[in-house]
């Protein structure tokens, strides 16, 4: 309860508006390895480290409720708004606060009931409290991507007030920098089922979501699950009807392997025995399932013996989470 009493209530600096590079090279050779902000920052006009305290106060309000959909605890140690939550704010609390009860009951469902599923991947701004706010199996393991200088400032301020993780619990800081490689050396598995959420990593281009779901592709074995929010100004359709929103994002998550289907925020709420006000929101909830092999799942197919006869030709593919023989030509 010492994070809740030392919310701050001075109100937020101004926000600088920071160009960051092109989160992912743009060349024909595909890497699944972050971005990279060169702008040097500090508090006071981090737009990252200010997104994720705004994302804070609005757990911290939904906290202070009534009737929450879920409590945080840990909140009001990175909120920097005034009690009274900014109109700007209030108009994302509803959705927002939907959303994250949606992604934890999701992940703790998935974890206690998928066989073998100890690897949550968070994509978050972090400031991402799930680690220490949601009740893990044991042996769990938890990787959260996000900008490194936000997390860290996040785990100084939950070290000052004596926060931790269950002792069965490993969490690994990831950052946005050679994510795959990074994954691997801390020791992620893709022959081992996984959970990926993404809610609150910047996503600053189409482009960079792609590279995400490109990333998730390559290490999530076929059947697990990828979930959360997405920025809805992404599309490249008009957002007049539900049905051409649906037809983008599934030619979105096919081309890179996943069965993807958008989550009512309505709906959701209805089954929380909410209400929420319609309104531009600017997120769309999905939840989607790998179709394909993950890289290592495929790799000891592709890596074993191959056929010395120079007259002979056996070529595997992985396609579509489909593993098929090709031509023996003779």
């Amino acid at each position: 309860m010492e994070c809740l009493l030392r919310f701050a209530c001075a109100p937020p600096p101004p926000t600088a508006i920071v160009t960051p590079s092109l989160p992912f090279p743009l060349d024909t050779k595909k890497k699944r390895n972050g971005w990279l902000f060169r702008a040097k920052l500090s508090d006071d006009n981090d737009p990252l480290l200010q997104s994720a305290m705004d994302s804070a106060s609005l757990r911290f309000h939904e906290t202070h409720r009534p009737e929450p959909l879920f409590v945080d605890l840990y909140a009001g140690c990175f909120a920097q708004v005034p009690s009274h939550t900014r109109i700007d704010l209030k108009k994302r609390l509803e959705h927002y606060c939907i959303a994250t009860k949606f992604i934890d009951d999701k992940l703790l469902r998935a974890v206690n009931h998928m066989d073998g599923l100890k690897q949550v991947v968070l994509l978050s701004d972090g400031m991402d409290t799930r680690p220490y706010r949601l009740n893990w199996p044991s042996s769990t393991i938890i990787f959260d991507i996000s900008p490194e200088r936000v997390f860290q400032k996040a785990a100084e301020k939950l070290k000052g007030v004596g926060a931790k993780i269950h002792n069965s619990l490993i969490l690994c800081s990831i950052g946005i920098l050679n994510i795959q490689e990074t994954l691997r050396m801390k020791g992620f598995n893709g022959h081992r089922p996984s959970i990926w959420a993404i809610q609150g990593l910047p996503v600053m281009t189409l482009a960079s979501f792609e590279e995400i779901l490109f990333l998730v592709s390559g290490m999530a074995m076929n059947g697990c699950l990828f979930l959360g929010e997405l920025p809805a100004w992404l599309a490249e359709t008009e957002f007049g009807t539900r049905s051409s929103t649906e037809k983008w994002m599934d030619n979105l998550f096919m081309s890179n392997g996943f069965n993807v289907e958008i989550i009512s925020y309505n709906e959701i709420a209805k089954s929380l025995g909410k209400e929420v006000v319609p309104r531009d929101y600017g997120n769309i909830l999905f939840v989607a399932e790998q179709l394909r092999f993950s890289d290592d799942q495929v790799q000891p197919l592709v890596s074993g013996p191959t056929c010395k006869a120079s007259s002979q030709c056996i070529s595997l593919t992985c396609w579509e989470g489909v593993i098929s023989f090709l031509t023996i030509i003779f």
